[in-house]
């Protein structure tokens, strides 16, 4: 069984917790619920912003704890200063110490997209993420059939959410191209072990149709990575635990857009 296996047994039983302790009437009441969303599109296209999607991540299975030390709030404020065009924040307890309330505490501190950042497996987790106040949803197309991928982001589009799908290779983005979907990640991790590759996005980005925002994520450490990735047609870059590793994630996203 994979990591990614194990996260998603996980998941279908905290889910099923999760209905029984909020039910989904209730999630519909939560004042977020119907805040308007922002705009993943026009933050990612913003020419004064950078097309940085920065994390917000205490800890992953692959690296065990990464930062336990930096308040949410105060390093997507930083992140927001520096020039992300959104913001991606964890909210998996078990394999990433995050929590559903991270997100509300990052939409209370930011005026730009969030994303919830979850392995998800049920509607019911769509409701929670704009419950919560996040603006994006992760749609992995490893973890999901694409009869669910095309439900899931069709409801995330009812209720006023964006949607980011998440795609390693070829096939998995030639089965899930639906017409909800805004913006298609190529991930440079591989799921089933943990390695990175950033050729992963280089080998899609021409396979990705021109009407969705184009994403790279993980494995990017270094700025000249991103001018690469944007000369080549990328227009979004998530930026996973390259800032949280530090002491202080909000200088390390500063220094680094300086050299974009």
């Amino acid at each position: 069984m994979t990591i990614l296996d194990k996260i998603i047994e996980r998941k279908k039983i905290e889910v099923e917790k999760a209905k029984a302790s909020v039910p989904v009437e209730e999630l519909l009441n939560y004042p977020y619920f119907s805040v308007a969303c922002l705009s993943l599109r026009e933050s990612i296209l913003d020419p004064e912003k950078t097309g940085i999607i920065a994390e917000y991540k205490r800890a992953s299975p692959s690296k065990g704890d990464i930062n336990s030390t930096s308040a949410v709030e105060d390093v997507v404020k930083a992140y927001e200063e520096a020039g992300a065009s959104a913001v991606s924040v964890l909210t998996d307890g078990e394999f990433f110490k995050g929590h559903l309330e991270d997100l509300s505490k990052a939409r209370e501190a930011i005026s730009i997209p969030i994303l919830r950042k979850e392995f998800i497996v049920d509607k019911y987790q769509i409701t929670e993420a704009k419950a919560y106040g996040a603006d994006i949803i992760l749609l992995i197309a490893a973890c999901l059939k694409k009869e669910e991928v095309q439900e899931f982001a069709a409801y995330a589009k009812q209720i006023g959410l964006n949607v980011l799908l998440e795609v390693h290779n070829e096939q998995e983005l030639l089965d899930n191209l639906f017409d909800d979907i805004d913006a298609i990640g190529v991930n440079n991790r591989n799921l089933k072990d943990f390695s990175v590759d950033l050729q992963h996005s280089y080998d899609l980005l021409d396979k990705i149709p021109t009407e969705y925002i184009k994403v790279s994520e993980s494995g990017i450490s270094d700025p000249s990575t991103i001018k690469a990735l944007k000369k080549a047609g990328f227009q979004g870059f998530l930026i996973g635990e390259n800032f949280m590793k530090t002491t202080d994630p909000g200088q390390a996203i500063k220094d680094f857009v300086k050299e974009i």
